[in-house]
């Protein structure tokens, strides 16, 4: 079956498309665990199983070889989950989707203005152009990223170092956070005994710096000074 773009559905419309598509109770829908619950949400309201899978270590979307491996006769649709503005691979999971009639939905893109997108990804670019001992965000080639946030992974032994990082980080006046602190699959309402190795290791490392189009050039040179501060001690203490 065919690709069915949804452009930033909140929970009940993914519902109503889950739905529309004959997806009934006893279907199994995969679903990517990194990322807000709201995929698997809809998916329960829809009477079906969310199956979780693993992310691509680069984009933080779905990654199309774990979602071969989770198909069964069972499996009704794929939810695409386009994370953090970087889009998910359409291309190879829609071909993966017809060749096993699978519905392919994606899921979670942002309608802007493109004078908005235009200055985050230039602030983005400049970040990626002077930030040191933090990894800056990947993206794939021939794609569009409109950094709904601008995520880095913090080097060292993973959770503490990251977590130590942010504190100090906003001890200097650097407003971050962590993007996805606990995965769905982890979570009380869809636990499940399952070990994703690229979803687990970015919960522990990731962290979403500002990139606000309205950011002027000396606030995001604080940014680019407190972090290399810190990241160059980080990973001279890996």
């Amino acid at each position: 079956m065919g690709t069915m773009p949804l452009m930033g559905t909140p929970t009940d419309e993914l519902l109503h498309e889950l739905t529309r598509a004959g997806v009934r109770p006893g279907d199994e829908v995969i679903v990517p665990s990194y990322g807000t619950s709201e995929a698997a949400e809809a998916v329960l309201l829809a009477g079906a199983r969310p199956v979780f899978v693993d992310i691509d270590a680069h984009s933080y979307c779905i990654d199309p070889a774990a979602v071969a491996e989770a198909l069964t006769p069972r499996t009704a649709a794929v939810v695409a989950v386009h994370t953090f503005g970087h889009p998910a691979d359409m291309a190879a999971l829609t071909a993966l989707g017809r060749r096993h009639g699978v519905l392919v939905i994606g899921h979670g893109a942002v309608r802007e203005p493109a004078g908005e997108i235009l200055r985050r990804q230039a602030n983005a670019a400049y970040l990626d152009g002077k930030l040191r001992g933090v990894l800056t965000p990947a993206v794939a080639p021939g794609v569009e990223h409109t950094y709904q946030q601008y995520v880095v992974r913090v080097p060292g032994n993973g959770r503490p170092d990251r977590d130590a990082f942010a504190r100090t980080l906003r001890s200097r006046g650097v407003v971050c956070h962590v993007p996805v602190q606990t995965p769905a699959h982890r979570t009380a309402r869809f636990r499940r005994d399952l070990w994703l190795a690229e979803t687990e290791r970015a919960a522990d490392e990731c962290l979403a710096l500002p990139v606000d189009p309205a950011m002027s050039r000396r606030e995001l040179q604080r940014v680019v000074s407190a972090c290399n501060a810190l990241g160059g001690l980080l990973q001279s203490a890996a």
